[in-house]
């Protein structure tokens, strides 16, 4: 997948993600990579700005397979967020779709 397609979705995936569950870094990455392939160097620094911005919330949890783990989960100002960036992307496909069939 092209790199500028893939910085443009990955914010809207992870926090759909989220949504559905609180999620740790490793399985964030695991999640995302059965859609589009990402590493851990492209999802952890993304969810720390998501944090900073106040859009995801972490907390540490008990591990049975190891240390802790720090888990993210949504905040109010991230489903807002969320809501504004799946209304932008709907419109934004449904427009690219229209260029697309109206281009032959």
């Amino acid at each position: 997948m092209n790199a500028q397609y893939k910085k443009g979705v990955l914010e809207l995936c992870v926090l759909r993600l989220i949504k559905r569950r609180d999620l740790y870094g490793y399985e964030m990455v695991q999640q995302v990579s059965l859609y589009i392939e990402v590493t851990e160097s492209t999802i952890y620094p993304l969810l720390r700005r998501l944090t900073k911005e106040g859009y995801l919330q972490t907390y540490n949890k008990a591990s049975s397979e190891g240390p802790t783990r720090k888990y993210y989960s949504m905040t109010v100002e991230g489903e807002v967020y969320l809501t504004t960036l799946l209304k932008e992307w709907n419109q934004m496909v449904e427009s690219v779709q229209r260029l697309l069939e109206e281009g032959d």
